[in-house]
Formats: structure tokens, C-alpha cells, sequence
């Protein structure tokens, strides 16, 4: 398709049907010991809860700025939004890419709801002289230990998010979605089979996804980091990667998921994404997008078909 732009294949050579034979891996004896640890860790953190009102620039919308204490005495920042007529039929907690979120999306498709997009600690609102705020160092701080891996801390910081907006929309609890693209993808897939107060989900073009096949692929996103430090030390795809494996923990999601991926994709390989999408048990719907992480044609049309998607599946 745009492979000439690149000095490797973004398709990987994989067409529809090689990337839904692509597997998750099953991983770790203790993987869910450990992420159930985790969860119970982070639902012992008191939340300081804090909101404040800021201009909403959409008439319909209600916009707060928000802090809540995370996992490690982390403080993550974000904003809350809903709709302005009080009418609230779900909880939304949305997750970003790996380029962080300078500003809240009223973009969200499906019914009206109360939304808590959060900043990833490291990111924007949730910035911390201590925390790296570029993928390239983000994705590896840590990584030599997978109790002080980075994305250990956010994947609470996506559960946390969860327990900030129920205290603060408790008519969520019940409907209560996540959203994530990339970087927030692959949190989600991490997050989910730990916390029944989610009852669905949505990942576009989810990373993390296969770790023994993502650090032999070659790309131009936070994976690339991975693999180089992979390449120098070897033990920890076992070590710690495994943990990590967002395809491993879809096994063990069992609420619906929609998940969209891409054909072509320079930034996650788009076998890891579908190995997300391959290894989930329950009820799921995929979306094919022609590309992802990259400008094409008709991105517009794809992006309509999503959305219409998306409505009748949150509805």
C-alpha cells in the first residue's frame, strides 16, 4: 500500500487471514496472581479526590478539571466531562496513545455519558520530574523489574480512574465502558480482566500486543525502544515482558469488546494488534481499518464506519 515510505513492510506480510491465525500467548503460571495483586494494591489507595470547574468550550458539556492519587503515591491529573442537561446513561474512562492528552475529546461515540479521560502518569496533567513523558524512554522506565515496570502504574492508573468517576457519577456503576487507542489499547487489555465494574470495552489498534513476536518485528513505535533493549537483555521478555502481554491478559477478558485493527501500520505491528483481538474468550466484533498511526485516503470513511460501530455497540 504506503510500504515505499518506509525501509521495512508495515503489513508484515501478513494478509486478513495470517493475522486472525495469529495467537496470544497463554504466559506466565502466575500471570493472573500477579495483576489480581496488583488490582488489590491499587484498590487500597485512598483517592484525595479533587475537581474543579474550568469554561467548557461546547454548550452542552460540563468540563472539570480532576486529580486523584494512583499506585506508588502517584498523582494523575485528567478532566471529567458531562453533558450539561444532567442526562447520563454511562461512565466512560478513556485512555491515550503514546503521545500523551493535552486537552479532553467531546468527540466520544454512543450514548451520553460522564466521562474521566486521564493522563497516564508521566503525561501532560500527570507530569512528574521523576517520570519520562517521551515514548522512547516511557515504555522501557523500569523495565528491568516487573513490580517497578512504568506500565505497571498505569495500568492502576486506569483502574483508579474507574473509582474516581463512580465516586463522582455513582449512576455509572453498572455501565461503566473504557476506551483506548495504542498506548491506551494495550492498558485496557491489561486492565480489564482484573475490574468486573466494567461491562465493555472498545481498543483501537491496541499495543503490548504478543511480546515474543513484537520485539522480533521491526517498527518506528515505542516497540522499537522495547526491542532494543530486549536485544541487550534477553531475560527480560520472560521476566518481565510476559506480564505485559496484552494478549495474554485478553484471554482472560470476558465482557464484550470491540476491537478495530489495522492492515498497515508503521507503529504497532499489526500482528500484535489482532493477537488482542484473537485471544479474547468472550463476546468481541472487530473493525478493519486500511492503516493505522498513518494518513491515508480514506481514513475519513473508515473512521465513519467505526463510529457507527461504536454507536450500536454502547447502545
Amino acid at each position: 500500500m504506503f510500504a515505499h515510505e518506509f525501509l521495512f513492510d508495515p503489513t508484515y506480510g501478513y494478509d486478513d487471514a495470517a493475522l486472525l491465525r495469529v495467537p496470544a500467548p497463554v504466559g506466565p503460571a502466575d500471570f493472573a496472581e500477579f495483576w489480581r495483586a496488583t488490582f488489590g494494591q491499587a484498590m487500597a489507595v485512598t483517592l484525595n479526590l479533587s475537581m474543579r470547574r474550568i469554561e467548557s468550550p461546547r454548550a452542552d458539556t460540563e468540563l472539570y478539571e480532576v486529580e486523584y492519587d494512583s499506585l506508588d503515591g502517584v498523582r494523575i491529573g485528567g478532566w471529567l466531562t458531562r453533558p450539561a442537561d444532567g442526562v447520563v446513561q454511562r461512565g466512560v474512562v478513556v485512555g491515550h496513545g503514546y503521545g500523551g492528552r493535552e486537552a479532553p475529546d467531546f468527540n466520544l461515540p454512543g450514548p451520553p455519558a460522564a466521562t474521566l479521560q486521564f493522563c497516564a502518569r508521566g503525561f501532560h496533567r500527570s507530569a512528574r520530574a521523576d517520570l519520562p513523558d517521551l515514548a522512547a524512554r516511557h515504555v522501557t522506565h523500569g523495565i528491568d523489574d516487573r513490580r517497578r515496570y512504568i506500565i505497571r502504574g498505569c495500568v492502576a492508573d486506569v483502574w483508579l480512574a474507574a473509582s474516581a468517576l463512580l465516586a463522582w457519577m455513582p449512576q455509572t456503576a453498572g455501565n461503566l465502558h473504557y476506551h483506548g487507542r495504542s498506548f491506551g489499547g494495550g492498558l485496557g487489555a491489561l486492565a480489564l480482566p482484573w475490574d468486573c465494574r466494567f461491562a465493555r470495552a472498545y481498543l483501537h489498534v491496541p499495543t503490548f500486543g504478543n511480546q515474543p513476536l513484537r520485539v522480533t518485528l521491526t517498527c518506528n513505535g515505542s516497540g522499537h525502544w522495547v526491542t532494543r533493549y530486549w536485544r541487550e537483555h534477553p531475560q527480560v521478555l520472560d521476566e518481565v515482558l510476559a506480564y505485559y502481554d496484552a494478549a495474554t491478559a485478553a484471554r482472560h477478558i470476558h465482557i464484550p469488546v470491540l476491537v478495530s485493527v489495522a492492515r498497515f501500520d508503521p507503529a504497532v505491528p499489526p500482528p500484535g494488534q489482532c493477537a488482542v483481538y484473537n485471544g479474547l474468550p468472550g463476546p468481541r466484533q472487530l473493525v478493519w481499518f486500511e492503516a493505522g498511526h498513518f494518513g491515508y485516503p480514506n481514513e475519513a470513511k473508515d473512521n465513519e464506519q467505526l463510529n457507527a460501530a461504536l454507536c450500536r455497540f454502547f447502545s
